[in-house]
């Protein structure tokens, strides 16, 4: 969609014809394939159980060409991003799409591609790529694993709890909203943003009359104030549709 201008069911379908999708992509475009991933990765990474349930995750679905041209406006590129990390003694999933600022490690990954980034206090950050998807790879993978448990793979122990952490997390926002082409409606909306602790670091107008857009980016903001901003946006009688919001990464951090 981002590098064609394809939407979203022509590039689903390209996907699938080069074998970077299921048949059946319900698991691949709603987050679940990726969230299994995530879930070893993560048991991997810290050494504790994590299953899918542990894992908040959300797909592909409802992104639009429209926000991927807006966005690279901003100079954004979207990916779908899975995070873990330990929180005290539990460890933390999520996977969801996320505009990166061109600077970040994974913004140019792309096609079947995948990448891991690391963080630590140790090594800062690394970041490792190859090939994600299609037949030699995916076999390859299970050889891997099949080897890893014949020559015995250590247990993984499960921790106490594990978090799922979803508004407590901080994150800049993508904020789109469709408006009535008036005056004072871009005031309106600052006011409300800023009575809720969001602010705006860029913005942009476009269209007239029933087409007109106002599109932003914040700064990182907590999710449950963001999420309650937008929650009264939707109850404004010049917002024509449902505020859509994606999460932006910071260049500096992963979060």
């Amino acid at each position: 969609m981002a590098s064609t201008g394809a939407d979203y069911e022509e590039a689903l379908a390209q996907a699938q014809e080069l074998g970077f999708a299921e048949a059946d992509p319900t698991e691949d475009v709603g987050g679940g394939d990726a969230a299994a991933k995530m879930a070893l990765l993560a048991q991997l990474a810290f050494g504790g159980w994590v299953s899918l349930e542990d894992v908040v995750y959300e797909g592909i679905e409802k992104l639009t060409t429209e926000d991927i041209a807006y966005a690279k406006e901003f100079g954004l590129a979207l990916k779908l991003l899975g995070t873990a990390e330990r929180v005290g003694d539990a460890i933390s999933v999520r996977v969801h799409p996320a505009f990166l600022y061109a600077g970040h490690p994974l913004a140019s990954v792309n096609g079947s591609f995948n990448a891991v980034t690391i963080e630590s206090q140790a090594i800062t950050e690394m970041t490792l790529s190859g090939p994600g998807a299609g037949g030699p790879q995916t076999a390859s993978a299970i050889l891997g694993d099949v080897v890893s448990l014949m020559e015995g793979a250590p247990a993984i122990r499960p921790p106490a709890a594990n978090a799922k952490l979803t508004e407590e997390v901080e994150s800049a926002f993508y904020l789109h909203l469709e408006v009535a082409d008036r005056p004072g409606v871009l005031a309106q909306v600052a006011k409300l943003l800023g009575e809720h602790g969001v602010s705006v670091k860029s913005v942009a107008q476009s269209g007239l009359g029933d087409n007109a857009r106002l599109v932003m980016v914040t700064h990182p903001i907590l999710e449950a104030s963001f999420n309650s901003a937008c929650e009264q946006l939707a109850g404004l009688e010049f917002i024509r549709s449902a505020p859509r919001a994606i999460r932006v990464i910071d260049e500096q951090f992963i979060g």
